[in-house]
């Protein structure tokens, strides 16, 4: 086996597969993919509506739990990640969000110069095959499949838009493209029936290629380090240590739990961290690990009046049907998501682009997949998306079979148990609308006095859940950044040769899901390592009219009914 390449990428996930297929494309280098899970592929990875049992699998998942979250009452939260090629894209729920405009000019605004949305935007479509073709906005021939679902026929999805609607938020036709504010259809990584995972869209395009190497159950101990130039890469794979070396550039993409761990094992990092783990400090670097950033979100649940909703497909027989027409053609419930509505919202007068993130289910479920409770019901899922709150990832020891400290240090801030209070607040306000009159039955959960300050935080803290959505923890800025771990070339600081490729590298957390913005930044960063002129668009964005503006305003500063707020419609 040859022990030498150009290209050394560390994590075949969301990002690496884009990394490995676009730097293999250049036939004069070689390329070595080194991933610690195995070949990413199961029915139940490829069946969209079955993410639930790749999620609980150890197989799939490196299964990480955070320390106890002290503002969240000493709750343990799991940090599920993606371990096998496809990584997270692999077991996610396919949501597919760029994220707004704003979110990507504030990166540049925090030191990631090039980094805005014109010069992203590209980026996103170059990676997408849209189900309606190209546009200004969207790609039409890209490797990840995207769409807005199958399941549209079930009246709930159009009556939770109207209910957005009439609740005076606006539609969009399509958020990912020139307006994200408003409530409209959902659009998902799935393409022909099949999760459209950047293994399946990238990673399979490539494997015919002399030039690129895929190595898996390969876990990587550490980087080796020469006079300030990152030179090997050594792995464990069955019980043997394997060292390779690479001429050109080892790229980490291991994620937001992995890529810190990874530095840190390697010497580089904030020194007291290491020194209390047995490391040699090579590279002092404050920031790795450190800005570790998630969403956060709950569940509004409500029985439904009437037997629409998917709480009655979930018996065993109803699943082994569902099934079977899935598995011979690729048709029905089981090649969607359900996540086939939504909306983004902004919580108060001043905010200037959404900060809250609807997705509409029409069943009542748990993440396990099973039902809420008897009878039919459906669910919104709602969270705040620009949280304050910083938390870290650590390692503990040098030992790559013992799981960092994660602590996310969730509703540290009041600014997020505030926001938390309004979003509660306007989803009940919205979920009361005549639109979903028809079909809505009792508020299974929250089921409390929204009026109460002190009755929402506790309700939120025990019951608020993760998103799935860790980063910015090796974040992107400037020279005169301290906590920065990379440049704006994705390069680590103060080091040559080694770069950082993931959701990691996020300046901040966008508001909305975070793989097409991974798959983004691995595209554009693929483009930066081969040395391509960098692309921009000049296609505009949605900016609401004097009209448009005053009347959100109004919206955000009204008085809620009092009532309304004390107990559900």
């Amino acid at each position: 086996m040859k022990t030498e390449y150009d290209y050394i990428i560390v994590g075949g996930g969301s990002a690496g597969c884009v990394l490995a297929n676009r730097l293999s494309q250049d036939p004069s280098v070689t390329v070595l993919l080194l991933e610690a899970g195995g070949s990413g592929r199961s029915i139940f990875v490829d069946m969209p509506s079955a993410f639930a049992i790749p999620m609980a699998s150890k197989e799939f998942n490196w299964g990480y739990y955070s320390e106890p979250e002290p503002g969240l009452n000493g709750r343990l939260m799991d940090a599920a990640r993606g371990r096998g090629l496809g990584g997270s894209s692999a077991i996610n729920g396919m949501v597919y969000v760029r994220g707004h405009p704003g979110d990507f000019d504030e990166w540049e605004s925090l030191g990631a110069k090039g980094w805005n949305y014109a010069s992203c935007l590209p980026y996103f479509q170059r990676a997408e095959s849209w189900m309606h073709g190209a546009d200004d906005y969207r790609g039409g021939d890209g490797p990840v499949g995207t769409c807005n679902g199958n399941n549209r026929k079930n009246p709930l999805y159009q009556a939770f838009i109207d209910a957005g609607e009439e609740a005076g938020y606006g539609l969009t036709e399509d958020y990912n493209g020139f307006r994200q504010e408003g409530f409209g259809p959902m659009h998902m990584t799935v393409k022909d029936g099949l999760r459209a995972s950047t293994r399946r869209g990238y990673l399979e395009a490539a494997r015919g290629r002399s030039n690129l190497t895929v190595i898996t159950r390969a876990e990587v101990d550490h980087i080796g380090l020469h006079e300030g130039h990152a030179t090997t890469v050594t792995y464990w794979r069955y019980g043997k240590c394997h060292e390779v070396s690479a001429r050109r550039d080892i790229v980490l993409s291991a994620g937001s739990i992995g890529s810190p761990s990874i530095l840190q094992r390697s010497g580089i990092g904030r020194g007291e961290v290491l020194e209390q783990a047995g490391v040699d400090v090579v590279h002092e670097l404050p920031g790795v690990g450190e800005n570790l950033t998630d969403h956060l979100e709950v569940y509004f649940q409500y029985r439904c009046r009437e037997p629409i909703t998917l709480n009655g497909g979930l018996d065993p027989l109803s699943k082994l049907k569902i099934g079977i027409q899935w598995f011979f053609t690729k048709t029905g419930l089981g090649a969607s998501n359900h996540f086939e509505s939504c909306g983004f919202i902004r919580t108060r007068a001043g905010v200037e682009w959404p900060d809250i993130q609807y997705h509409f289910l029409p069943g009542a479920v748990r993440y396990d997949g099973n039902a809420a409770f008897d009878g039919h019901g459906f669910q919104v899922h709602v969270g705040p998306n620009k949280p304050d709150s910083r938390g870290h990832v650590r390692i503990r020891s040098k030992d790559i079979r013992e799981a960092p400290e994660i602590v996310f240090n969730y509703l540290a801030s009041e600014k997020d148990r505030e926001d938390w209070r309004i979003c509660l607040r306007l989803t009940r306000e919205i979920l009361s609308q005549p639109s979903l009159d028809r079909y809505r039955g009792a508020e299974i959960q929250p089921a409390i006095d929204l009026s109460n300050d002190a009755a929402v935080d506790e309700w939120v803290r025990n019951n608020v859940e993760t998103a799935y959505h860790p980063s910015c923890s090796c974040r992107m800025g400037a020279e005169d950044d301290e906590l920065a771990v990379v440049d704006s070339h994705c390069r680590v600081r103060g080091i040559k040769g080694l770069r950082v490729v993931d959701s990691s590298v996020f300046p901040s957390i966008p508001n909305g899901n975070l793989n097409a913005p991974t798959i983004m930044v691995a595209e554009r960063a693929a483009a930066i390592i081969r040395g391509e002129k960098m692309l921009r668009s000049d296609a505009p964005r949605w900016q609401p009219t004097d009209a448009e503006a005053t009347q959100r305003e109004g919206i955000a500063q009204r008085p809620m009914d009092a009532d309304m707020l004390r107990s559900a419609p």
